[in-house]
């Protein structure tokens, strides 16, 4: 196995600690949870650049790279429904609305992928799906630790809430080329579901 392969599976293998963190009440626990988050997502970058770079491009990696970013991100999108909720709930409504289009591009494009893997064809991301994947992980950089600063002893202030915002408003972007790199996504290789 080669060193991308292994960054993949150190990705995948972060989620549970990430979730665990998010999750387990001490101080600051949302700050430490978003760092493993941001270690796990630059990990995402680092296997790729060193896949293209030394020619370690592999079907493993094609295959185990697109699924580790897929639980990450729904992992975090899921953790932040949670939180969410008890903050303010239209702001969790549409928080929890942009997730399921999410969620529900990444099962087709999942099971698309199945169907080309049946056919003996591995189907990369493309780079509007890969603008699509850094857009949803720094707005959830930017949401993740929000339990923190909006809980925070020293209040609510205005800072925080620009930063939740532009974190929200990013969320937004990402649901929309969500949509658009899924439908781009199907189109550009809808010769897959053609019957043989």
């Amino acid at each position: 196995m080669n060193l991308p392969n292994k960054l993949t599976i150190l990705r995948m293998i972060m989620i549970p600690l990430f979730i665990a963190l998010f999750f387990i009440d001490f101080k600051y626990h949302y700050y430490v949870a978003a760092g493993v988050f941001v270690l796990a997502s630059f990990t995402d970058t680092l296997d790729g650049f060193i896949a293209r770079k030394y020619n370690l491009i592999t079907t493993m990696g094609k295959f185990l790279d697109p699924i580790a970013d897929k639980m990450l991100v729904s992992s975090a999108l899921i953790a932040v429904v949670a939180y969410c909720a008890r903050l303010d709930l239209w702001i969790a409504i549409t928080i929890a609305v942009f997730a399921m289009v999410i969620l529900c591009r990444e099962l087709m494009v999942s099971g698309f992928r199945i169907v080309a893997s049946s056919k003996n064809i591995v189907l990369a991301a493309d780079g509007l799906g890969k603008i699509k994947t850094v857009t949803q992980m720094c707005s959830l950089v930017l949401l993740i630790p929000a339990g923190d600063y909006l809980k925070g002893a020293t209040g609510i202030c205005l800072t925080c809430d620009i930063i939740f915002y532009i974190g929200y408003g990013l969320l937004a972007v990402a649901t929309v080329l969500t949509v658009i790199s899924g439908l781009n996504y199907i189109l550009k290789n809808k010769g897959v579901l053609k019957d043989e």
